[in-house]
């Protein structure tokens, strides 16, 4: 008996990009590439990655990746750690509000990634640098978009939920990458 040929699959994986702030770079380091391990575990292919001087600029970063039309979804990536006046509250709430409007606007989910700390020894941990290297936020952050890329291919095409679902709405993309991105 002859084995059916398998059936294309309905949607290639997401291009996705990774974002990061290069400040407090020993956190966020660790927080791409759990991401970065993440996305290609997850997808077959290793995402376009692109640096920000700080996590303040990430806004304006996804805001770019995302008005190019080539990437389905983004992870911004940050470190912002409580300093001795309220800088960090305000860099960290124009930030979420900034990441939430990028979605809003042009329709590419962004996760947020952002640690936002009381000291450098909870970011090490939030960063798997602790005692639970398991912990790592860029792994969660990378988590939550492509589950949230697979819950919008659903609501977009519910006659193909079953099919989507059952596929992990993630086959691996022939090319095996997004490009476009580099890493410095």
């Amino acid at each position: 008996m002859a084995s059916r040929p398998r059936k294309k699959r309905s949607f290639p994986s997401p291009r996705i990009a990774v974002v990061y702030s290069r400040y407090n770079h020993s956190i966020t380091e660790s927080l791409v590439l759990a991401a970065v391990e993440t996305c290609a575990e997850r997808t077959g292919y290793t995402p376009a990655v692109f640096e920000a001087p700080g996590s303040y600029e990430l806004t304006a970063l996804c805001m770019a990746a995302a008005r190019t039309g080539r990437f389905d979804g983004i992870v911004a990536l940050g470190c912002i750690i409580k300093g001795e006046t309220s800088h960090d509250q305000h860099i960290a709430q124009a930030v979420a509000h900034g990441l939430t409007n990028v979605t809003l606007l042009t329709d590419v989910p962004v996760a947020f990634g952002v640690l936002t700390t009381n000291n450098a020894k909870q970011a090490r941990e939030r960063a798997g640098l602790g005692k639970d290297p398991s912990s790592n936020k860029g792994h969660e952050a990378m988590s939550a978009l492509l589950d949230t890329i697979v819950s919008t291919r659903i609501i977009h095409h519910p006659e193909l939920a079953a099919e989507i679902a059952a596929e992990g709405g993630l086959a691996p993309r022939p090319d095996k990458a997004a490009g476009g991105g580099k890493r410095r």
